[in-house]
Order: structure tokens, then C-alpha cells, then sequence
């Protein structure tokens, strides 16, 4: 059995078909029993399919009956119901072919079996007598159950609803205890319906007065007018409608008041700890002389603290060895070859951009391998002339009576901290003439003069007697002989 169902815009329905046998059918044969109805689901197509027993099958109880059709469509509130006969005749049937559609066709549609053959025509019969009526039979069983299964849950075949089946309230109940009320032709509930007093019942009493209630402010815990007035000021006699802009619960910070937060500037009077790198546009002053050794000083009083020394500034230098008043007023020559030393300190952080000496008589010519460099504490080169064999690196001529001062510049200038450095030179020439520079050095008469003063470490002047073709990236200052020169050196 097939079937397809569509609505008439040719989109597939949905719901089932039913075919149910009139009873229980009995195969003695094959020893099987066939009950209940066959429910055919439409699938996405609309379309059915089933496979049931054809209703003249051989050795078949009952037999002679037909299915009834039910078809219950998602949509078509009525399905309908009607009865097919499928002869074992035709194995594959249609229900578009056997469904009756026209309301004046019988409810029962047969299947038509194959033509056979036309028999012989037999002789005709002879015509008997009429017989007496049979008895009466047997009443039939209930006929097949209709398109509707259950309402409300009750199957039966003769349901009887209450209106609890259908969720309603029995006719009563209206106007009955524990039911519910009626309305008049006013769409008003009747008075008899009411509970006793008709409007809901009369209030005993208000905050424990009763009659006719008139309640002050003292009777619900409230102010009158004139408390009121007197506790609270009105909005017109607020002076103040908003604070630094803001209104509300107003908190104000510094800022809101062009103010400086607390410990971000400095007190006028006071003490206070200023942390913090600070620059000043211009020099700070103090009219007290310092008494610590954390305290500020004025220039006066460093200045009368020097006294009537000459300090290198004075004559436009960063540093010396000594003061060169000091010298002897004889030079000596350094010698062709060896390294010799000076020791400076530099009391503050300083720019340096040339090594300088003082020379009484120099006529030039100093050959390749002559050189200058700045070594710190730890022995370290940290700046350097270039060749002083050329005319960029050697130091000026000297010819004048009296000598002069003479430099070297650096081949960069070198940003130097506040410390000791070492000034060494290693100068190359003609020894047999005597042409090269007569330095500038303090008394050197002593053979070897001592030349590590007090308690410190720093030797002063020193000398290593094996030269080096140009400055070396670090010397060994422990390795530094004493020297009986003490050469004059400077930078600036």
C-alpha cells in the first residue's frame, strides 16, 4: 500500500493514516495471530508506505471483511474514514487510485481482480419452488472505532465530559460557597454574593482612633509645618549652590582648589625631606655658612676657604699635579722611549679635550710612536691622543725665554666623573740632539724621591722604562716604577 499527500500548493503534509482490520486475524497454517491497526507516518515527501495482509488470503479467519481508512492530516480538522478491499490480486495499490473523493459514492471501494476467461454457457436450469425464510442470525461484533482515539484522555466509545475534564468550573458553582461569583446585568457582583457589609467592612480603626479619623503629624511620627521650617532651612535660604563646581556630597582634592597635594611641594618654613633629582633655573642661595658636611655652601665662603692659593681654574685648567709656580726652573727632558706618569684628580665632573704640559724650549720633531691618553683609577684608558709625530697631535714649538704651555688634543673629548686619573705620554726622538721637550717637573734632585704619599694608594709620578708603540688599552698600575722625575701635567 502507498499513498503521498500534499496540501494544494504542493508542500508535503504531516499526521498518519490507520488501517484496522475489523478483528483479531487467525492464520491456522502458519500458526499466527495478526492484531491492532497499522499506523503509516507521512514522512518529509507526504508520502506512506505499508505492507498488510490482502483481504481474501487463503486460510485467513475471518474472511470476507474489508479495512476501514482513517486518515488523521496535521491541518484538516475532518479527516475521513472509508473502507478499501485489497484482492491478493493486486500485490501494489495506489490509495490515490481507490480513495472515493466524490460524497455520493459508497463509503466501500473494492479492488477490481484481474478478467478471466468467459466460461461455457451451461444449460438453463429448471425452476424450483420458493423455500421458507432462515432463522434469524447471530447479532455482528461492534463495529471499528471512528477517526478519534481519545478525548481528554477517555477512549471509550461513549465519553461523557465534566467540566473538570475540560479545565472549566461545573454551572453549579455559580453563586454557591467555594465557588465563584455571578454578575448582574450591571457586570456587578449581586449584593447577596458579598461577604457580610456589603463594601469590603468598615475599617475599626486608624493608628488607634476611631469614628471619624483625623490624624495630625504627631499621629504618624512626622513634623508639622512649623517644625519642619524651623529644623530644615528652605532652598531659598541656601547660600551655597555648589562648591568648586561640584554639588552633591562634595569632597575636593588640591587640584579643585588650585592647590598643591601634601608632599609635593616645597615648604616656605619648616623642616622637609625634598627627594628626587631637582634643577633649578637659577643658582640657589643661602646667607648661612654651612656647619655639616651635607650642607650647601656659598661661593664666598669656598672661595675664602682657598685663601691665597691659585687653583687651576685660575689659570683656565681643569686640573694640574701642582701648582706650577712650583717647578723648578730648570726642565728636564722626559727621555725617547719610556712611558711616564702624572697623577690628577678631578674634584668634579668635568669635559676633557686636551692633555696639556709646560715646555721651556722645544724645536719640533718628534717621530711615530709618540702618543698621550687618560687612564682611570683602575688603570683603564679612557681617552687618548692620536700620533703626536703629526701636525694635528704635536704640541707647538717653544723658543721664547721663560717657556710656554703646550697640549695635545684628545681625538674626542671624554665627559670624565670626579676621581684620580693618570696622565701618561710616551714621547719619541732624537736624543742626540737633545730636540725634544723640556718639560716642566718639580724638585727632582733625589735619586728616587718617594712618590706615594701619607696613606692613599695613588702613586703621583711614576715610570715604565719598556715603552709601547701606542697607548695600551690598560696598564698595570702596581707595576708602575718610582721615578726620579716628577713631571707637570694638566688637562683642560
Amino acid at each position: 500500500m502507498r499513498g503521498r499527500y500534499l496540501s494544494p500548493d504542493g508542500r508535503p503534509l504531516s499526521g498518519s493514516v490507520v488501517f484496522r482490520a475489523p478483528a483479531q486475524l487467525t492464520f491456522p497454517q502458519s500458526d499466527v495471530i495478526l492484531g491492532g491497526p497499522v499506523v503509516a507516518q507521512l514522512d518529509a515527501q507526504g508520502s506512506i508506505e505499508a505492507t498488510l495482509p490482502a483481504t481474501d488470503a487463503p486460510d485467513m479467519d475471518p474472511s470476507g471483511w474489508a479495512y476501514v481508512v482513517a486518515e488523521q492530516l496535521a491541518g484538516i480538522p475532518a479527516g475521513r474514514s472509508y473502507n478499501i478491499l485489497l484482492p491478493r490480486a493486486t500485490p501494489l495499490v495506489d490509495l490515490a487510485d481507490i480513495a472515493p473523493t466524490d460524497p455520493a459514492k459508497p463509503n466501500y471501494v473494492g479492488v477490481p481482480g484481474p478478467k478471466g476467461d468467459t466460461g461455457a454457457t451451461g444449460p438453463a436450469g429448471a425452476r424450483g419452488s420458493t423455500g421458507d425464510p432462515g432463522a434469524t442470525g447471530a447479532t455482528g461484533t461492534a463495529g471499528t472505532p471512528g477517526v478519534v482515539q481519545s478525548v481528554n484522555g477517555k477512549s471509550s466509545a461513549s465519553i461523557t465530559l465534566t467540566a473538570g475534564d475540560v479545565g472549566a468550573l461545573a454551572t453549579t458553582a455559580a453563586g454557591a460557597a467555594n465557588g465563584v461569583a455571578q454578575l448582574d446585568t450591571s457586570g456587578k457582583v449581586p449584593a447577596a454574593q458579598l461577604p457580610a457589609g456589603g463594601g469590603g467592612g468598615a475599617v475599626d480603626s486608624v493608628n488607634g482612633k476611631t469614628g471619624t479619623v483625623v490624624l495630625t503629624a504627631a499621629d504618624i511620627g512626622a513634623l508639622d509645618q512649623t517644625a519642619g521650617d524651623a529644623r530644615y532651612v528652605q532652598p531659598a535660604g541656601i547660600p551655597v549652590q555648589s562648591v568648586a563646581g561640584k554639588t552633591g556630597a562634595v569632597t575636593l582634592v588640591a587640584g579643585d582648589v588650585g592647590a598643591e597635594a601634601t608632599g609635593t611641594a616645597v615648604l616656605l618654613t619648616g623642616a622637609q625631606t625634598v627627594a628626587g633629582s631637582k634643577t633649578f633655573s637659577s643658582v640657589p642661595s643661602s646667607s648661612a655658612a654651612p656647619t655639616a658636611d651635607n650642607h650647601l655652601a656659598r661661593k664666598g665662603y669656598v672661595d675664602a676657604l682657598g685663601g691665597g692659593e691659585w687653583l687651576p681654574s685660575d689659570h683656565g685648567l681643569l686640573t694640574w699635579a701642582f701648582d706650577p709656580a712650583l717647578g723648578q726652573s730648570t726642565a728636564l727632558y722626559p727621555g725617547s722611549g719610556p712611558i711616564r706618569l702624572t697623577a690628577v684628580i678631578l674634584r668634579t665632573p668635568a669635559t676633557i679635550n686636551r692633555i696639556v704640559w709646560f715646555a721651556t724650549g722645544y724645536a719640533g720633531g718628534l717621530t711615530t710612536g709618540s702618543w698621550a691618553a687618560i687612564y682611570n683609577s683602575a688603570g683603564s684608558r679612557v681617552a687618548a691622543t692620536g700620533d703626536m709625530s703629526t701636525a694635528t697631535y704635536e704640541p707647538a714649538e717653544v723658543h721664547n725665554a721663560g717657556g710656554a704651555t703646550i697640549n695635545s688634543p684628545l681625538t674626542a673629548a671624554y665627559s670624565a666623573a670626579a676621581g684620580v686619573y693618570y696622565v701618561a705620554w710616551r714621547l719619541q726622538y732624537n736624543t742626540s740632539t737633545g730636540d725634544g721637550p723640556m718639560l716642566l717637573a718639580s724638585e727632582s734632585g733625589a735619586g728616587a724621591p718617594p712618590n706615594q704619599f701619607g696613606y692613599s694608594v695613588v702613586r703621583r709620578f711614576g715610570v715604565y722604562s719598556t715603552g709601547a708603540a701606542s697607548a695600551p688599552a690598560s696598564i698595570a698600575l702596581g707595576a708602575m716604577e718610582n721615578g726620579a722625575n716628577r713631571f707637570w701635567a694638566a688637562l683642560a
